[in-house]
């Protein structure tokens, strides 16, 4: 087991059957039975309860240890590889560096509060068209990113040869980074790797290729907000994979803290807004998202007539009801939550 990694923390459930510790992990959701007994003091009335820290046996975490490290070598579902190659054909479809765009000043101002120096190495997940890595880059860092869509990672090379700055963009899976242990400094994510499929996987690899001391820094659309509502509205006409957690529990601090565990000598979080400021009405915006945002293109493209009708009048009235501006054009602040981790 790789020190400073979440382990027993992602137990969702306890049960004791007759003497026998049952554990249920957040890993493909399988139940696991140590053969060890349990303790009086743990069995209650209904023979079910949730796990706390620090009543977790000891040979229970050894045993989840060794089930977590099994799960991280390969033992996913067996149609993660397709629901994968789903995930990228999503992330190509339409042009998200259309969408990208407007996101812009709020992904430099997120790269401002990191404070880097020349020389951090910094490595930049789900990097999309390069809103973080190259103001990144721009502060003298050595920068890599990496995104799942390789139409993306071209733009984001075509932006960074424009801005005059030199940044590394490769193919790559935020739960299987192809780097060493401890090959950066700081670790970026804003509004990406909070997408994967499997979260315990992105907090871990995320911890492993950090430093210790080092920082890893997320800004994750939070359940709450509009893009978080957004997607919500989104899932009703067309639910996402069963099983998949929602994208946006990465915006509640808890379950971030959860995920981090034992990895994390320090987590810091803070709600910020991103700001939609779109030239064009609602409907319009509406439209722009149903041409380049992909997942809102995809979604679309497997609903009839009329489940398009329908999806489209809840998007509009979710962008009327929320917009600030009063003369045409649309504004609307969308909370996410940007999360500063210092690896243990």
């Amino acid at each position: 087991m790789m020190a400073g990694l979440p382990d027993y923390k992602e137990i969702t459930e306890v049960r004791v059957r007759k003497d026998m510790y049952l554990a249920k992990l957040f890993l493909g959701n399988e139940w696991i039975v140590p053969r060890f007994r349990a303790k009086n003091s743990l069995i209650t009335k209904g023979r079910r309860r949730a796990l706390q820290l620090r009543s977790c046996p000891h040979r229970l975490k050894k045993e989840i240890a060794v089930r977590r490290m099994m799960f991280r070598m390969g033992t996913a579902a067996p149609d993660i590889n397709s629901l994968k190659a789903r995930m990228r054909d999503t992330w190509m479809a339409g042009d998200f560096g259309v969408i990208a765009r407007y996101a812009e000043a709020a992904e430099q101002e997120f790269v401002e509060h990191l404070q880097l120096k020349p020389g951090t190495r910094v490595l930049d997940v789900a990097c999309g068209t390069g809103n973080t890595a190259i103001p990144a880059a721009q502060k003298g860092a050595k920068v890599t990113g990496v995104d799942i869509a390789s139409n993306l990672l071209a733009q984001a090379r075509q932006r960074a040869q424009e801005a005059g700055v030199t940044a590394e963009f490769r193919e790559g899976d935020a739960e299987q980074l192809s780097f060493p242990d401890a090959s950066f400094d700081v670790v970026i994510s804003v509004f990406g790797a909070m997408f994967a499929p499997r979260p315990e996987r992105v907090a871990a690899e995320f911890l492993r290729v950090c430093r210790p001391g080092g920082t890893i820094a997320m800004g994750n659309w939070t359940p709450t907000g509009f893009a978080g509502q957004m997607f919500k509205t989104t899932a009703k006409h067309v639910p996402p994979p069963p099983g998949i957690p929602a994208p946006s529990l990465w915006g509640d601090e808890s379950v971030v803290r959860q995920r981090f565990g034992n990895g994390a000598r320090q987590i810091t979080c803070t709600r910020r807004a991103c700001d939609f400021v779109f030239p064009f009405a609602a409907a319009e915006v509406v439209q722009l998202f149903r041409t380049y945002f992909g997942p809102t293109k995809v979604a679309f493209s497997r609903l009839d007539s009329n489940g398009q009708a329908a999806l489209a009048a809840d998007l509009v009235h979710m962008w009327t009801e929320q917009n600030q501006a009063k003369d045409g054009s649309t504004l609307i602040p969308a909370e996410y939550l940007e999360v500063h981790v210092i690896r243990a």
